[in-house]
């Protein structure tokens, strides 16, 4: 919930002078300004989707809305969502179906909060919110899908995992889906979002099971993003 017309103005004229050709650059911002966005240097997605289908349920937006202002991608399952909105593992599911139905591509989140993290239950804890996906989804889905592993602890708070803890929690949930299908694990694409900056993106991009990144706060700031785009590039 940050933003305004200026910062998008401030994007548009930003990506228009900052050709990026071998990165994939999704703005997510929100919903009302979706439509204030007129470069093409970058593709659009929504903050949130709904599960359901347009109707009487006021407040919420449809996949179907979100793909009419011109979005391809949805954010489902954020942190805040589930802490802020009580969003279930099996509503984050029914989320992503819904996006994929729709011709949307899910940034699906999952992540830990601290005091899972000091009590040695992450990846139990990020395990039941990939049952959750795999007991809602088809390979095929799952296949057209992106996840994103968000530390919960280490969002907003200046506080950021260290490579080799981002990457073990990126190899754990490669893992996990190569038991499901191989072919789905090598070829699924998960970012890395917990207090990523223009200083530090380089080094957690090459880490070998981080395919990106999530990016919260250092994205209200054109310049740090376009360096973190380019970390990516």
């Amino acid at each position: 919930m940050n933003g305004n017309r200026s910062l998008v103005t401030t994007f548009n004229d930003a990506f228009e002078n900052n050709a990026l050709v071998n990165v994939d650059v999704v703005i997510c911002p929100p919903a009302l300004y979706l439509s204030a966005f007129s470069t093409q240097a970058f593709a659009l997605g929504g903050q949130d989707v709904s599960h359901l289908d347009n109707g009487a349920h006021t407040g919420d937006l449809s996949a179907d809305m979100l793909s009419e202002l011109g979005c391809t991608y949805a954010i489902v399952g954020h942190s805040e969502r589930r802490d802020d909105h009580g969003e279930s593992n099996s509503l984050v599911a029914k989320k992503a179906k819904k996006s994929i139905a729709s011709g949307l591509t899910p940034i699906i989140c999952v992540g830990e909060s601290l005091d899972i993290r000091e009590s040695g239950q992450v990846e139990s804890f990020i395990g039941e919110q990939l049952d959750a996906l795999v007991d809602g989804l088809t390979v095929e889905e799952l296949s057209k899908s992106v996840l994103a592993y968000e530390p919960v602890w280490a969002i907003g708070t200046g506080k950021t995992a260290s490579p080799e803890q981002a990457q073990d929690v990126h190899e754990f949930i490669r893992g996990y889906f190569a038991k499901v299908d191989a072919e789905l694990a090598q070829g699924l694409r998960i970012l890395y979002g917990g207090s990523v900056k223009a200083d530090n993106a380089k080094t957690l991009f090459a880490q070998q099971d981080v395919d990106g990144g999530l990016i919260g706060g250092a994205s209200l700031k054109t310049e740090d993003f376009i360096s973190i785009c380019q970390a990516a590039n």
